[in-house]
């Protein structure tokens, strides 16, 4: 990677970083306010579903268009989208807005992420893409581990509204960083490609991508689970405080932010689809593990296990994304179908687990999200199998 891409990495790399810290602050005390507020759990699941539900429609053809018109408008676009939205979170006072807001926040999150993986994508050296989206995601989960331990400690001590002011200042931050230091689109290279992106339906055709997808999706579904209901289990069952979540939140999400980088390198070296695998199979024990917790050291046991499994298994999935994008020279299609599967899984884990909590008690989900989870590894197990290309491309000399 030379300097210029190397200063577009680092401009990317922190205008994510100060952006997802600010959303960081505010997702892990939404569950326990809209509980406050007096809402169910379908009520619950239907605040952090609206958020994927826009997102996913927008998904496709925000990643498309940014292979066709370049990366910086939509970044900074979406960035300045994340700010407005954290005014409205200040002046809503009901589990409707709650619902409306997270709606718009998921529009603006779409010109974000795939955008910001596909731009990443395109300046990535061949042979290194496990460390390069390693690193780069070393800034979500970075983000993701500051976020909700400082909203914890910022609604204890001052109040909730301090902590939606302070997800807008980062997210006009990361606004900033991007609108003056990324280069013109004139200068990316996705601007000069005269060639069309692939669609959406025509990429699922390929065995691999499908593959993926498909893991990605109940990958986040578990996410989904736990991000909407633990907050809400572990302070019915256990009485936990805002700042004692905050850090149960930021702990999962620190161990995979600490695997990025070396296991991105090792997915440079060893074969990505034993890593997947491998990493799938332990986040199958971990969330189960959560149904049987009788304590805080239950609980703690469980959320760093689930860690180590998308620590290890995040790192080869973007990197084989990332070769895909440059095979098919559509990289923010790439980007945008993975993150459509992302906010999918999101979308149907926060939903049926409130059906669940609804109808058979909270505890319950956790082991859907175990079922689930096995059911996306023996697809991409099914998907893979005999295709030379995963071979190829998953041991890298």
């Amino acid at each position: 990677m030379n300097l210029s891409d190397k200063k577009i990495f680092a401009t990317i790399f922190f205008s994510i970083f100060t952006s997802v810290t600010g959303v960081g602050i505010v997702v892990p005390l939404l569950p326990v306010y809209a509980h406050n507020l007096g809402a169910t759990g379908l009520y619950i699941s239907l605040i952090f579903g609206a958020f994927s539900l826009s997102r996913t429609f927008l998904l496709p053809y925000f990643g498309k268009t940014s292979d066709r018109k370049g990366r910086k408008p939509f970044i900074v676009a979406g960035l300045l989208g994340y700010t407005l939205v954290s005014i409205a979170f200040m002046f809503s006072s009901d589990v409707n807005s709650l619902i409306a807001i997270r709606f718009l926040q998921g529009m603006a999150s779409a010109m974000i992420m795939p955008v910001a993986q596909a731009y990443i994508g395109d300046i990535t050296p061949e042979g290194s893409e496990g460390f390069y989206m390693g690193l780069f995601n070393l800034s979500l989960f970075l983000s993701l581990s500051i976020g909700p331990i400082a909203g914890g400690v910022i609604s204890d001590k001052f109040s909730l509204n301090s902590a939606f002011a302070s997800m807008g200042i980062l997210a006009f931050i990361g606004c900033m960083l991007s609108l003056f230091l990324l280069p013109p689109v004139s200068s990316e290279r996705v601007a000069r490609r005269d060639r069309s992106p692939a669609l959406i339906t025509g990429l699922l055709k390929d065995r691999v991508v499908a593959g993926l997808f498909i893991l990605r999706l109940c990958y986040i579904f578990c996410i989904g689970i736990i991000w909407c209901f633990l907050p809400v289990y572990v302070d019915l069952e256990f009485g936990f405080s805002g700042s004692l979540i905050g850090i149960l939140v930021m702990l999962g999400v620190c161990i995979s932010g600490m695997l990025q980088v070396p296991m991105g390198l090792l997915a440079d070296r060893l074969n990505k689809k034993y890593m997947i695998i491998s990493g799938c199979l332990i986040i199958v024990y971990a969330i189960y593990s959560f149904s049987w917790a009788e304590g805080f050291w239950d609980i703690i046991v469980a959320d760093v296990l689930f860690g180590v499994g998308g620590g290890l298994s995040t790192p080869p999935v973007m990197a084989l994304c990332v070769i895909k994008g440059n095979e098919t020279k559509s990289m923010g299609s790439i980007m945008g179908l993975l993150t459509m599967g992302h906010s999918l899984g999101m979308l149907l884990g926060s939903f049926f687990a409130g059906i669940i909590m609804d109808y058979f008690g909270l505890k319950n989900a956790f082991p859907l999200g175990a079922i689930i989870m096995t059911a996306g590894i023996l697809s991409f197990i099914l998907l893979i199998r005999g295709e030379e290309s995963i071979s190829r491309i998953s041991v890298r000399e």
